[in-house]
């Protein structure tokens, strides 16, 4: 199956959304993007979850994202789903989210980008869409891919955490270690010379000591 890997440019398709007509490389812009999928509309965890990604559009706008969804049904369903969205977040039951959501009904787009579940089919024996986060940076080219089957939510405070990560390593020479978290301690690369690395982070580098004897394991403040 067709479908996207680390590194790979995002395709410039065009579609229709619930803010129009886009072609994608015009309206990433110079901003991060994001690119979430969904089974179809009307549906109960992707309600949950559209509803989480619209309480956390200012999270993501700080960070510079620009959030783009997309579900296999038209445009008119999605505009009559958005509605319930608003409504399950306690807010007023309008057709308007902070981000569009991608009309697929054919699952053109789902298929050239591999987002299809073939664990999950509907009524009519066809596969479902999966749950895909895709991240992309400002050059258009793939950062991330999550893929979760249509019956499991996702976390999107951990795609807030992993956009941070993200943004901090392609800035800096640094990695982040497990279960990191913004404002915690960081790793330096390994291919980054002592001499180096002490230069570049003025907070200290802290080397831990291991039975190898090697020193790989090299923290310091985040910059």
């Amino acid at each position: 199956m067709p479908g996207l890997l680390l590194g790979d440019e995002a395709p410039n398709f065009q579609a229709d959304t619930t803010h129009g007509p886009i072609r994608f490389h015009e309206f990433l812009g110079d901003a991060w993007g994001i690119l979430f999928s969904h089974p179809r509309d009307f549906t109960p965890v992707c309600t949950t979850e559209l509803g989480r990604a619209a309480k956390l559009a200012p999270e993501f706008a700080k960070r510079n994202i620009k959030m783009i969804a997309l579900s296999i049904d038209d445009v008119k369903d999605h505009l009559a789903w958005s509605k319930d969205i608003n409504a399950y977040n306690g807010d007023e039951p309008t057709d308007k989210l902070p981000f569009p959501i991608i009309a697929d009904s054919n699952r053109d787009l789902a298929v050239q980008l591999g987002m299809l579940d073939p664990d999950e089919r509907d009524k009519d024996g066809i596969p479902l869409t999966a749950r895909v986060v895709f991240v992309f940076g400002p050059d258009k080219k793939l950062k991330l891919s999550i893929l979760y089957p249509a019956t499991t939510g996702r976390n999107f405070d951990e795609i807030l955490r992993v956009v941070d990560s993200l943004q901090l390593t392609a800035a800096k020479k640094v990695a982040t270690p497990v279960d990191w978290k913004p404002g915690n301690q960081v790793m330096v690369i390994p291919s980054l010379p002592d001499e180096e690395a002490k230069k570049l982070f003025p907070g200290g580098v802290c080397t831990k000591e291991l039975p190898s004897g090697k020193k790989y394991l090299r923290y310091t403040p985040q910059p």
